[in-house]
Formats: C-alpha cells, sequence, structure tokens
C-alpha cells in the first residue's frame, strides 16, 4: 500500500534549482536509502516530506492516517528533565492510563463492598485495560531502557540531566525518543553520527525488525547494505529509484553508466557523420543538395541531446608517493596508560607499525582513541610507558578541523602553496579527481561546505612530505562519491597509515591490519572489519567454552541488577495476572446481575430488553472464555519461571 506519493516536486532557492521534477512512492514497510552528494538536495526532500519545506510546483500525497517521525542531522534538543524521565514522557498516556486502572480497580471494590451495581465501571474498565495492553503497558519501561542501553545510554545516564549532555549525546537521545515514539513513517538523516559500533550494529537489528516504513539519509555504506531494500539517487536535481541494497545499487548504477556513456557516444558519432555528409552537400552547390543539406540540419536542430555522462577519466587514480621513504620500522609504542581528570582511558596499550602498512583502529567512543593518536604525534604525553620513532619517519595528521586552510585562498593559491613546481593545469588535474570541478578550483576556501574542506585538507596532507599518515575519523562529513575517491587514493598510497574510524565500509576497504583499542589495552587481527568480526565471535565463544564458575564481585553485581529485573518482570506479570482475574470478576459478576435481572418479570415479559440481556450474556460468555484463556497462559508462565 503506498503511503506516501510525490509527483513532478519542484523546490528553487532564489535563481538556482535544487530539486527538478521529482517523482516516486513509498510503500509500507519499505526501507529505503537516500544518498546524493552533498548539497544535492537529500535533506531539503526530507523537510518537505515532513512540510517543514514548502515547495514551489507538484503534487504530494500523505495517507493522512500516517504519522511521521523526523530525525534531523546533528539534532539538538534540551530539556531539564533527566534522560530517563524525559524517555518515558514519551508514554505519558500509558502512564495516565495505568493510574487510572488503578483508580477504576478500588472503586469498583469500594461499590461491590456496598452491594451495588459496578456495570458502568466494569464496562470503562474493559476498555480501558484493553487499550492500556496495546500499547504495551506491561512493557513500556524494559523498552525505554533496552533502546537506551542500545544507543550507549548506561543506567550511569539515566539520572543526569539532558542539558548536561554533549551535543552528539544530545543528538543520540533525540534518537531515542523517536524510536521509542514508533511512528509509521520514520525520516533519518544520518542516523549513524555519533553512534560507536555496538550503537550501530543495535540500530540496524532494531531497524530490521521496526513496524513501519524507514527512509534514511546516510553516508554509512555498510549501514545501508544492511537494512535497506532500495535506494533513492537525488543526481543534477534529479531522483532515480534503484531495487535492492547500497552494493546492488553501486553495481546497478555503474552498468547504467556504462550505458549512458555507449549511448552518448553513438549519438555523438551520428552527430558527426551527419555533419560531415552536410559540410558534403553544401560543398557541392547544386539546389536539390543544398535542400537535402537544410533538412539534416531541421533534424538536428531538433534531435534530444544527450547529456555528457560523466566517464571513468572523470575519476581518474591519482597515485600519491611520498618524496621521503621511511625506515622499515615506523613506530613502535610500549606499555602506554593515559587516564583524563582522573578517569582511566587506557593502559597497557603496546603496538608497532611496519612502513608501508595501512592500519585502522577501532573502539568505543570514549575509550580514548584520538588521545592516543594525540600522544603518537607528541601533542600529549602519556602516564607511563613511551613512543619510539622509526628513521626517517615524517608524520602528517588529519584531525577535521581544517585549522591549517587559508579561508581567503583559492583552492589553487593553497595547493600551489604546498607545491610551486604545480603548473595549474597539474592542480586542477589533482584537484579534479579530488571532485573539485569546473569553477571549484576559482573558489574561496570560506565559501566551501564542511565536507568540501574536509576534502581539500584530506588532499593537502596526501600530497604532503609526510610518510605516515595519522587520520582521526577522515571520513565524516564526506558523502558518499567523495568517500569513494578517497579509498582509491589511500589504497594507491605507498606510504604508511594509522586511521581511526567507524565507518566500516571503509574498514573493509583499506586496513591490512585492525587496532582494537579498549581500556586494558590492543587487541590485533590480521584482515579486515570482516575478518575482525569473524574473529571476534570465534574468540569469544572460546572463552565462553573456557570460562571457569568463578563468579567475580562485578559480576556478582550484574547478576544482582538481572535478578532485580527479573523480579520487577515478574510483579508486572503478576499484575496483568490480576488485572485479568479483576476483569473475570467483573464479567461473573455482571453475568449474574444479568440472570438475576432475567428473572423479574419486568425483564423476561419485555421482548426487546430480554433480547438486549441476552446478547450482552453470549458476549461476555465469550470474553470470559478469552479471559480464562489468558488467565492460564499467564499462570503457566509464571510456574515455569
Amino acid at each position: 500500500m503506498i503511503i506516501l506519493s510525490a509527483s513532478n516536486i519542484i523546490k528553487t532557492f532564489g535563481i538556482e534549482t535544487i530539486l527538478d521534477s521529482i517523482s516516486f512512492n513509498i510503500d509500507e514497510n519499505d526501507r529505503i536509502g537516500l544518498v546524493g552528494a552533498n548539497g544535492a538536495g537529500k535533506t531539503t526532500l526530507l523537510k518537505i516530506l515532513t512540510q517543514n519545506l514548502s515547495y514551489d510546483s507538484g503534487d504530494l500525497f500523505l495517507s493522512g492516517s500516517v504519522s511521521i517521525g523526523y530525525l534531523e542531522q546533528n539534532s539538538l534538543f534540551d530539556s531539564n528533565q533527566t534522560v530517563y524521565s524525559e524517555m518515558i514522557s514519551v508514554f505519558a498516556e500509558v502512564i495516565t492510563l495505568e493510574k487510572e486502572l488503578r483508580n477504576l480497580e478500588k472503586e469498583i471494590t469500594d461499590i461491590s463492598s456496598k452491594n451495588e451495581s459496578p456495570d458502568k465501571l466494569l464496562k470503562i474498565y474493559a476498555e480501558k485495560i484493553e487499550t492500556f495492553k496495546e500499547k504495551n503497558g506491561y512493557g513500556y519501561v524494559s523498552e525505554v531502557k533496552g533502546v537506551l542501553n542500545g544507543l550507549g545510554f548506561s543506567s550511569d545516564y539515566f539520572d543526569q540531566r539532558v542539558s548536561s549532555l554533549s551535543g552528539g549525546e544530545k543528538t543520540r537521545l533525540s534518537l531515542a525518543k523517536i524510536l521509542l515514539s514508533k511512528p509509521q513513517l520514520l525520516l533519518l538523516d544520518e542516523p549513524t553520527n555519533h553512534l560507536d559500533m555496538d550503537s550501530l550494529q543495535w540500530l540496524e537489528q532494531y531497524i530490521k525488525t521496526y513496524k513501519g516504513t524507514v527512509l534514511v539519509i546516510s553516508h554509512d555504506r555498510y549501514f545501508l547494505d544492511q537494512i535497506v531494500n532500495r535506494i533513492f539517487e537525488i543526481e543534477n536535481r534529479h531522483l532515480s529509484v534503484f531495487e535492492g541494497n547500497y552494493s546492488t545499487y553501486l553495481k546497478k548504477k555503474e552498468e547504467l553508466k556504462i550505458q549512458q556513456i555507449k549511448s552518448y557516444e553513438k549519438q555523438q558519432k551520428e552527430i558527426k557523420r551527419q555533419e560531415e555528409m552536410i559540410r558534403r552537400f553544401k560543398q557541392h552547390g547544386t539546389e536539390k543538395l543544398a535542400k537535402r543539406a537544410r533538412s539534416r540540419e531541421n533534424q538536428l536542430s531538433h534531435l534530444d541531446l544527450l547529456e555528457k555522462p560523466e566517464t571513468f577519466m572523470d575519476r581518474m587514480n591519482i597515485s600519491f608517493k611520498p618524496v621521503h621513504k621511511s625506515g622499515k620500522d615506523v613506530l613502535y609504542a610500549q606499555d602506554l596508560t593515559k587516564s583524563y581528570e582522573g578517569r582511566l582511558l587506557f593502559t597497557n596499550v603496546s603496538f608497532d607499525i611496519k612502513s608501508g602498512e595501512k592500519i585502522c583502529m577501532i573502539g568505543p567512543n570514549g575509550v580514548g582513541k584520538t588521545t592516543l593518536l594525540k600522544i603518537v604525534l607528541s601533542k600529549v604525553n602519556p602516564d607511563q610507558g613511551n613512543i619510539r620513532i622509526g628513521h626517517n619517519v615524517r608524520m602528517g595528521y588529519f584531525d577535521q578541523e581544517q585549522k591549517l586552510l587559508s579561508p581567503s585562498n583559492t583552492l589553487i593559491e593553497e595547493i600551489h602553496q604546498l607545491h610551486t613546481h604545480y603548473t595549474e593545469t597539474d592542480i586542477r588535474n589533482i584537484l579534479g579527481a579530488f571532485l573539485f570541478r569546473g569553477d571549484d578550483p576559482f573558489k574561496e576556501i570560506s565559501v566551501l561546505s564542511g565536507g568540501e574542506r574536509a576534502r581539500l585538507a584530506l588532499l593537502k596532507l596526501m600530497l604532503s612530505d609526510s610518510n605516515f599518515l595519522i587520520m582521526d575519523e577522515p571520513t565524516n562529513h564526506l558523502d558518499i562519491e567523495s568517500k569513494e575517491v578517497f579509498e582509491k587514493a589511500l589504497l594507491n598510497y605507498e606510504g604508511t597509515l594509522l586511521i581511526v574510524s567507524h565507518d566500516r565500509f571503509f574498514l573493509n576497504r583499506i586496513p591490512d591490519r585492525i587496532l582494537e583499542l579498549t581500556d586494558t589495552g590492543v587487541q590485533e587481527y590480521l584482515g579486515n572489519y570482516d575478518y575482525y568480526i569473524e574473529k571476534k565471535n570465534q574468540l569469544l565463544d572460546e572463552e565462553n567454552e573456557s570460562e571457569k564458575m568463578e563468579i567475580s564481585k562485578t559480576q556478582k553485581k550484574e547478576a544482582l541488577k538481572k535478578e532485580k529485573a527479573r523480579l520487577l518482570e515478574e510483579k508486572k506479570k503478576k499484575q496483568a495476572l490480576k488485572d485479568i482475574e479483576t476483569e473475570i470478576s467483573i464479567a461473573e459478576q455482571r453475568l449474574k446481575n444479568i440472570q438475576h435481572d432475567m428473572c423479574k418479570e419486568e425483564i423476561y415479559s419485555n421482548m426487546e430488553k430480554s433480547r438486549a440481556l441476552n446478547i450482552e450474556s453470549l458476549d461476555l460468555n465469550k470474553r470470559l472464555e478469552a479471559l480464562y484463556e489468558e488467565w492460564e497462559a499467564m499462570i503457566l508462565l509464571l510456574e515455569q519461571e
């Protein structure tokens, strides 16, 4: 079933057209990835769909019953409430309903004790308890805790004020609140920002089982591969639809590009042939041939010219070769320990790096990956341990701040200052390979977007005299096309790499070794991300098999927490059982009242009243049968525990 339809949507800002004749349908339970270069109009389209932004022309249809949840990129919200109370507020209606049920139970008990009929209250109670069950009244607390834990908020965060959280934490909390609200159409703009590996995997599983429709903008290609069944691509102001996940889209896109190039070349060949014939016809100068020449010119003028597609040469590979070659041993780290403001980040960290290696470092947020890079660069001192740098090693660092870029320079001037021997043509070719095309090389750096500045800073780093590149999340803020160009450049790079990244697609392509940083040291994995996952799961299985029965203090504490959670769950189930028993009691009492009333002369002598009571009696008996089944199932569940 179609829940949203767009037809010929056009959006302009001033004289610039951002979206042109955009048309698509979104079906119920679709999982759609929206991709395109930075500035292509992806966020603009989401804002149009949520009616936060108007459009110039076209038609937009949204099923009236569909609720929408929208996570903006870097979405921030402030609140004086605690993290837990802010999240639990999503279930305000359920909490109010629970209080009403408890009050109704008390009223029904009080009225029954006075031998008065509670029929009206019983009917209200039956309706409310059904609504309570439908809205997960017995499980919403567990759901809130599960979503918070999944997105990296342990119980330590629950009592913190939202206003005290960092920007990234607030964005994650916005995502948690939207997921808990369960809209039928979920629109997510870069939801994977600020998530560590565990949270990413949790979000993937959550979206896979989400009972609703999802449209997501993401530069995380691994994430898209895992969750989507369709790709919407915005390119050159138009939208194209591809069935399948991101990898399938790449293959189809490449096939389409080849076909477009063939069609363009075929048309150009035909145009040249016709132009040559026109030239020859005119050259001979006869009236008959002149007419034929004019006829062919007329045909050419009405020809629907194909736009020149980007060819493979437009995205050439550039080989970055360091001027100075380092020795075989590039870096050796021994027993590094670092604390920050009294909190231990990591200890016992030792590893070595050889010339030409491509190494990626991963680890949970807050473990100190950036700090470790700064220790390697001698920008931060370790509390213990030491770093030994090899012979002729020249380090370059990318930290996303781009402080070394001169805002008043053009792109050409910025590169020329670094390499005065390059001609303008050389520089334009290099910039073109990093997707700076057309008039881009003549723009001032001050007008570039964040992604463009990041791309330029990466290019400058790769062109530097460094033979050991150290990068902290280099693919953040890059669109997908930029990531692919950057990855090709890294694969061709002849120096040594040490990169912190949580981009799993990137981690599958670039490293030949992965270092996992934990608070107790570094674990090494030879291979890419998929191998790391396979090996880690294997090691976990082996640890589980060899684990002894001794329980540490930490494990005891965890066991106690689980027991408390179990008792709380058991209490909820007992309350649910009590609610069922109350409803059974109410229904049985009502049946007795009906049987008593049907013996009255004013009832059995009145066909209409007698018939109404008989129908109500039949309905109550059916309801009682269902309640008895629920009661038996709940009793069995409690006995099994």
